[in-house]
């Protein structure tokens, strides 16, 4: 194209002279002229493009390789021979006319590829409505015209200034509320939502349009999911309840958590479970130098474990099988990992399941608690972080009471140490072992009923990352004492969350899957809260962390009580145990009508 495009402008400028020179096909000046424009081309980087995704950034590395290449031949050839024998038209016209010499073929190489027929498939392509005209329904239509399984018929989107426009040949039809009508009029067949950086109401409301169609739909990830490799780069995925359910990200001072974690060594307990295996993941993405996991499941343990060795080959990782409650064990740990940062995550959580069982909650989730703070007291833990849970707050449950009693220990402690022993509450982690999701995710698989305990209920949800971050943050936050909570947004109906992940498996609630209610179980409440009135709860530097100062107990008291739990546990003396929580929480009467006394949390202004 080089010698085409210098043998022909040189050519017709020539023309117009009466005393033309005889062309020099191949001549010293075309050989210098080629051998210029080639050191060009590969400087440019011309010659590593693909002609198949050919696009105006190619197009403008031409026009630059071009112009730079004149430039390039002016000087070879003044050099050679003053530019003697070359009109100084030639090499004004010559790099425009090489530059359509470049670009023509590329770009016609690329709408052939694009627009070719597959003949050898005799399915129709599927017709499909993109929903969302930014950024990501550009990238998603481009990429569906390459395609030739999905034909795009049409693009929804709220902004009126674009309406009528195009966007690589498709049309914006209109406002998104008109998506049943439109639906019909263009004979869809599949909705694609391309609005992954949509709030949660945002998706809620664009849903609701699409279940009104009665039209499979699919999402395109976030890109959080994307970078934490939870989802891959334009993959078309299902809409799962996290995303209709799942709030903002909280901006954490990623900085601060990044300085107090890389290079320290961290020991995390219950490392296996839904928390504690992203609370490792994120521990070992965020530098630490070694990493020490206690789990009493051998196959959690061994899962996190296989992991992590593949994600983060260097990372010291030491999986240890244990109870937290077992004292030798526990000490052994300590001894051999020397902690600087310990995040105690082991806990039984099930609240039914524990209602009858005192003394195995009491020995793991408060018992289990001291046995792990005393170890990190003694070898000089710098930080020891407590996850908790909103039913710590005003306790109508046994495992709500224990981690209540696990808490008071922990922020009575923190005075007695020099290590700064901090707890995070946070509400219902979305598809955490043994939650509701997975639970009416079974039931709906099995053709239902889907069953809800009440239809008032309401929780806050909140995803597995962001509750992992969350502790991080805490642990970076707290001067010792104190309780960390996450402003939850609003709390959801459990009703509403089942209807929703009916409508998501493609069913209609009580036509295809029925919902029954099964009436509120010992322990439960109707609505949850992340503070009690006299924590006297205010705004930190986060604006969607808050914090809890700690209600004070006599140390000598809460020493006593806790020997007296050790006796009770030891001997399976249950009654005593009773008195002991009594004696802790006064205000604990798992025999109280929670759903005439617990109001929901009310956010500081």
């Amino acid at each position: 194209m080089v010698w085409l495009a210098w043998t022909a402008v040189g050519s017709l400028r020539w023309s117009f002279e009466a005393a033309r020179p005889d062309p020099a096909w191949f001549g010293p000046e075309v050989v210098l002229v080629l051998a210029a424009q080639g050191v060009v081309f590969w400087i440019t980087g011309l010659y590593k493009g693909l002609w198949r995704f050919a696009s105006l950034p190619d197009l403008w590395n031409i026009l630059r390789a071009t112009v730079l290449g004149a430039l390039a031949i002016t000087v070879t050839l003044f050099l050679y021979n003053r530019i003697a024998t070359v009109p100084r038209t030639v090499l004004i016209v010559y790099p425009f006319v090489l530059a359509v010499l470049l670009g023509v073929p590329r770009l016609a190489w690329r709408y052939w590829k694009d627009n070719r027929l597959d003949f050898l498939s005799r399915s129709p392509m599927m017709r499909v409505l993109v929903l969302g005209a930014g950024r990501a329904g550009d990238a998603l239509v481009r990429d569906l015209v390459r395609e030739n399984r999905y034909r795009p018929v049409g693009i929804l989107d709220d902004n009126a200034q674009i309406r009528g426009a195009r966007i690589h040949g498709v049309p914006v039809l209109g406002a998104l509320e008109r998506l049943p009508e439109l639906a019909r009029e263009t004979a869809a067949q599949m909705l694609l939502i391309a609005m992954p950086s949509a709030t949660s109401a945002q998706m809620q409301r664009v849903v609701g349009f699409c279940e009104m169609t009665g039209l499979p739909f699919r999402t395109m990830p976030r890109l959080a999911d994307v970078v934490a490799g939870r989802s891959l780069f334009g993959e078309l995925k299902e809409v799962a309840i996290e995303d209709l359910l799942g709030r903002e990200p909280v901006q954490l001072d990623w900085t601060a958590i990044r300085t107090g974690l890389a290079g320290k060594r961290v020991l995390v307990t219950g490392g296996g479970g839904s928390i504690g295996s992203e609370l490792c993941r994120q521990v070992a993405r965020l530098g630490a130098a070694a990493l020490t996991i206690i789990d009493v499941s051998e196959y959690n343990l061994y899962r996190i474990e296989q992991e992590l060795r593949v994600e983060f080959p260097d990372l010291l990782l030491d999986p240890r099988l244990g109870d937290c409650g077992d004292e030798s064990g526990c000490e052994r740990a300590f001894q051999c990992a020397r902690p600087q940062v310990v995040f105690h995550a082991a806990a039984y959580k099930h609240v039914p399941l524990l209602q009858d069982q005192l003394r195995e909650a009491f020995r793991n989730n408060v018992l289990g608690t001291k046995v792990v703070t005393e170890a990190a007291d003694r070898h000089g833990v710098e930080c020891c972080v407590l996850i908790s849970t909103d039913k710590a707050v005003n306790p109508s449950s046994i495992m709500g009471a224990c981690k209540r009693a696990a808490e008071i220990w922990c922020q009575n402690f923190a005075a007695q140490s020099r290590t700064r022993f901090i707890t995070v509450r946070f509400g219902n982690v979305l598809d955490s072992a043994g939650s509701v999701v997975p639970l009416f995710r079974e039931q709906i698989r099995k053709g239902g009923p889907v069953t809800v305990t009440h239809p008032e209920i309401t929780r806050w949800f909140m995803t597995i990352p962001e509750a992992s971050q969350l502790i991080l943050q805490a642990a970076v936050l707290g001067r010792g004492g104190e309780i960390f909570a996450l402003d939850m947004g609003e709390p959801v109906k459990i009703a509403y969350l089942a209807e929703q992940m009916i409508r998501l498996a493609g069913k209609q609630p009580e036509r295809d899957i029925a919902i029954a209610y099964t009436g509120l179980r010992p322990g439960e409440k109707l609505f949850e809260e992340l503070f009690h009135p006299l924590e006297n709860y205010q705004s930190t530097a986060h604006a969607k962390i808050f914090l809890a100062q700690p209600r004070s107990m006599a140390w000598p008291l809460l020493s006593t009580l806790m020997r007296q739990a050790e006796l009770a546990v030891r001997d399976f003396d249950e009654d005593a145990l009773r008195r002991v929580i009594d004696q802790l929480l006064p205000e604990f009467d798992p025999r109280c009508d929670e759903a005439a006394t617990v109001l929901p949390f009310a956010r500081p202004s």
